[in-house]
């Protein structure tokens, strides 16, 4: 259950900063320099692809779907959509990934990203095959039975 939660609080803040939520402070007052967010960059887009595919391969699944929104965020900033449907794509299927795991993992958030994913219309084609046969898989197991 504690996966589940963790995935809740990532995407509630990914989606704030996918919006353009301001993390502005007391009086509406911008934090310093130093916020966590970074600046768009293809530095960063570099580095937060790094290091989703490192948490992966370490087995961080919380990790690295919280690298991966955030490689998407940056390819949004860089107006690069074909980067944003992948990483659209990667980022749902690390909640598949933890859903393997633990059952309870909540698939919606991966639904609704590879729904998105599909949206774009310059994701290119071998991407939009992926995205189509994991939205497939998180269809067919929001409708199974608990």
């Amino acid at each position: 259950m504690k996966t589940g939660l963790a995935i809740s609080v990532v995407l509630v803040v990914a989606a704030g900063v996918a919006a353009g939520a301001s993390p502005a402070g007391p009086g509406g007052q911008t934090p310093p320099a130093s916020s966590c967010v970074q600046p768009v960059s293809w530095d960063a887009w570099l580095a937060a692809k790094a290091n989703a595919e490192s948490r992966d391969a370490g087995g961080d699944l919380v990790g690295a779907l919280q690298h991966y929104l955030e490689y998407v965020r940056q390819a949004e900033g860089l107006n690069n959509p074909a980067r944003v449907a992948w990483g659209k794509n990667n980022a749902a299927y690390m909640i598949i990934k933890m859903h393997r795991q633990d059952p309870t993992v909540d698939m919606a958030p991966a639904r609704r990203l590879l729904e998105e994913a599909l949206a774009i219309a310059e994701a290119p084609e071998d991407c939009r095959k992926i995205v189509a046969m994991n939205l497939e898989y998180v269809k067919g197991t929001l409708g199974a039975p608990r």
